[in-house]
């Protein structure tokens, strides 16, 4: 995947530049879905990642049981498989039940994670990745240790005034940190 193989589209999936790639309808209806209805959605990222669709495909889905998990703590939505979404009306469904969240856990299918910027909702999709990542690892060794509400609450705040006192917008230090590795790795991506 590099930037010279991406596909713009406008909100109505129609090509806004001559592309010999075409538009993924699965991708198209559940993108533009958020992006037409939530004015804070400018980035919309999803995944099928192991873990990620491991959580997923589980009935009691995210534990708050690590660190990751207990700063996205009661800020995950859940929607019931449907099949692949191809069909626009699905994302009615979608909307409501998102609600005011920014992450929702697509069960059996993988993550969605969404921001005002690309970094803020890269690290959005970072910390719930980390987190199934986390619980899938732990939970074959036993039974998973919920972390206590009062405490989910005090590191949520702590999270929270860490982020407010830098002069940075959310996830941006993380993000340039992550292009730099990736560019150390192979500049390919830019092309």
């Amino acid at each position: 995947m590099t930037a010279s193989n991406l596909v713009k589209i406008d909100i109505d999936g129609q090509r806004l530049a001559p592309s010999d790639w075409s538009v993924n309808r699965a991708g198209f209806v559940q993108h533009s879905t958020f992006h037409r209805h939530l004015p804070d959605a400018h980035c919309v990222m999803h995944t099928h990642t192991t873990a990620g669709l491991a959580v997923a495909c589980l009935e009691e889905g995210l534990s708050v049981s690590n660190f990751y998990s207990a700063q996205i703590a009661h800020q995950v939505a859940y929607h019931d498989f449907e099949g692949v979404t191809v069909r626009m009306e699905e994302g009615e469904r979608l909307l409501t039940d998102l609600g005011d969240k920014r992450l929702m856990i697509l069960r059996n299918h993988g993550l969605l994670a969404m921001g005002t910027t690309i970094p803020e909702a890269f690290m959005r999709m970072w910390t719930l990745q980390r987190a199934c990542e986390i619980q899938m690892a732990a939970a074959p060794m036993g039974r998973l240790r919920e972390v206590p509400a009062d405490v989910v609450a005090v590191h949520q705040r702590d999270m929270r005034s860490g982020r407010s006192a830098s002069n940075h917008g959310y996830g941006q230090l993380d993000f340039d940190a992550f292009v730099r590795l990736v560019d150390r790795r192979d500049r390919s991506w830019r092309d």
